[in-house]
């Protein structure tokens, strides 16, 4: 476990004296820590080590001014103890220097599918990031969903289509063993095979492969598994942080699930075995 934070903790920064944040996230989540359970993470842009320390490195300019807060949303249990270090250097910052930006949302794929990781940006950037803290809740393999980009007024039809969830975040043919590399890593123990749910934290940076658009963006990415010989929609449970960068100012971000919206899994009712007759 993440020992003291929850999706009950929440970060968010403001540029510039901005009034909306242009980064709201549980705490855990953006450090591609999913469903409050610790794993290490080694990549480039954050770095989880033993025990809880949570670290990251994504670039953050500003020109004057930043404000962070972390708010604990918990109606009843304090948080005892909080450490943290910020570093900053002074220097020019170019005038085309884009802001960072991060955004959670969390839904069930029976209601939102394909589930939407990003939607409503506007503006010129790039997207750099992907985290999902995905929940299983059948058996049987669950990646074979596209992910898409949806640039500069696509509608119907992505600019960017992938080829699978697990060629998304740099696998093939499936998760067989957690691994964490610069850019991409899949951090909790694979499934056994044993009685869902299922816990998948999956993170894939777009460090050398940028997103770039210019005016919108829509990123999206379909809940399918495979009952061979066909697809399978699924009714799984999937919480995201996306992670971009684009010039203010940035348009206003949907409301942050609340408390209960972002803690609780809610299981599918069990199917009843077939009676013999």
């Amino acid at each position: 476990m993440v020992e003291g934070l929850s999706r009950a903790h929440v970060l968010r920064f403001y540029w510039d004296g901005e009034a909306a944040q242009s980064i709201e996230v549980p705490a855990p989540d953006f450090f591609a820590v999913g469903h409050g359970r610790f794993a290490p993470v080694n990549s480039l842009a954050v770095v989880v080590n033993p025990a809880n320390a949570l670290n990251c490195y994504w670039p953050m300019p500003f020109r004057k001014h930043v404000r962070v807060t972390l708010t604990n949303e918990s109606p009843d249990e304090d948080l005892k103890l909080l450490a943290y270090q910020i570093d900053y250097a002074e220097m020019d910052i170019p005038p085309n220097a884009a802001y960072f930006h991060a955004q959670f949302r969390r839904a069930r794929t029976d209601r939102q599918n394909p589930y939407v990781i990003l939607d409503g940006i506007r503006g010129s950037g790039r997207y750099v990031g992907t985290f999902l803290s995905w929940t299983q809740l059948s058996k049987g393999w669950f990646g074979e969903g596209e992910v898409k980009f949806y640039l500069d007024g696509d509608k119907d039809f992505p600019t960017i289509c992938g080829t699978g969830t697990e060629d998304y975040f740099n696998g093939s043919y499936g998760f067989p063993t957690p691994f964490s590399g610069p850019y991409s890593g899949t951090t909790l123990p694979a499934s056994d095979g044993g009685k869902p749910p299922t816990f998948w934290s999956l993170y894939r940076w777009h460090l050398m492969d940028p997103i770039c658009f210019d005016q919108d963006l829509r990123v999206t990415i379909q809940a399918l598994g495979w009952k061979g010989p066909k697809y399978d929609k699924l009714s799984d449970d999937i919480a995201s942080v996306a992670y971009w960068y684009q010039t203010e100012p940035h348009a206003p971000f949907p409301p942050l699930p609340s408390l209960q919206d972002r803690m609780a899994l809610v299981l599918p009712a069990p199917v009843p075995e077939p009676q013999q007759k």
